[in-house]
């Protein structure tokens, strides 16, 4: 296993494919992992606030016995007041591992870099590696073989979306992205997904057409126009976005019965309308659950003595 987890780029599909065996034991027998990581312990450095990731990190490191830190915002104030390098160098001596949930990705990057202990990415502005496991074991559990499906990504390029191009690649399963001009998938990440997903028959399609985007998709996917740290941009993208909002009549052009996903926080009634994230179809609250197993067996992965994995 890597070091570290900052971007799906990093695993083979082979270890790809191995957290999500890991994340189906953990969530089908919890109890077997209950003191996997015992006296171990996670600083959760957050720059950006969550809910999700938060209650996930903390609530999955004590399931497995260990303990968990959270730093808000307020605490270190990374770049300005300290450098991840001094940060990093003071933490490899108290704790076990290191979650951070950040803007600008270098600094996830440089702090893995300075640490002697593992670094997980729980957010940057580039990337949402944990979130995009979570959606393919979502997938996985939904939907069964990954390599034979077809997700579709209606609106921004988001680090979101970024990480489900990563993830996509992985497990060959093909990826359609509708975006408005100007607002696509950061190319770097493009050429990197295209590459990965040689040896796994990936497919993916960019486009400006959200209705050719989910044609016979078995999943559709969405996130909020605007991102934590965009909220200049609001009004902007309120003015170009809406013809990427999901509905029912869009949902009506993928496959019968086809899911419904979104990482949330959810802006009900601007990219997704209630009728379809409260609809049958929606697995937004499986997504949600699923952060907690995966990032259980991430956890597991990195920090556990590496003779007891799996």
């Amino acid at each position: 296993m890597i070091h570290d987890f900052l971007t799906i780029h990093d695993l083979t599909p082979y270890q790809f494919s191995h957290i999500m065996d890991l994340t189906r034991k953990i969530k089908e027998k919890p109890h077997h992992f209950r003191k996997r990581l015992e006296n171990k312990i996670l600083a959760m450095i957050f720059e950006k606030p969550s809910l999700r990731t938060r209650m996930t990190f903390e609530t999955g490191m004590l399931q497995l016995g260990g303990e968990a830190i959270y730093l808000a915002p307020s605490d270190i104030q990374m770049g300005t007041r300290e450098t991840p390098y001094d940060v990093a160098k003071n933490m490899e001596r108290w704790v076990d591992a290191i979650m951070i949930r950040t803007f600008a990705h270098q600094i996830a990057v440089d702090l893995a870099q300075a640490s002697a202990v593992p670094v997980i990415n729980a957010l940057t502005d580039l990337l949402h590696p944990c979130q995009a496991m979570a959606d393919f074991f979502t997938l996985k559990e939904k939907i069964g073989d990954l390599a034979h499906m077809k997700l579709a990504y209606v609106g921004g390029g988001s680090n979101v979306c970024h990480s489900l191009l990563l993830a996509a690649a992985k497990t060959g399963t093909e990826i359609a992205v509708a975006t408005p001009a100007g607002y696509e998938p950061d190319p770097d990440i493009v050429k990197k997904s295209s590459k990965d997903g040689q040896e796994t028959g990936f497919k993916i399609l960019l486009t400006s057409e959200p209705e050719e985007a989910v044609r016979d998709a078995d999943a559709v996917y969405t996130d909020v126009w605007a991102s934590m740290g965009q909220e200049n941009e609001k009004e902007k993208r309120a003015e170009i976005f809406p013809p990427y909002q999901v509905n029912s009549a869009l949902m009506r052009k993928a496959k019968k019965n086809a899911l419904f996903m979104h990482c949330l926080p959810a802006h009900r009634g601007e990219e997704v309308t209630d009728e379809v994230i409260d609809s049958s179809q929606s697995v937004v609250f499986d997504q949600a659950e699923n952060r907690l197993h995966v990032q259980k067996a991430i956890m597991l992965l990195l920090i556990e003595p590496k003779n007891k994995n799996g």
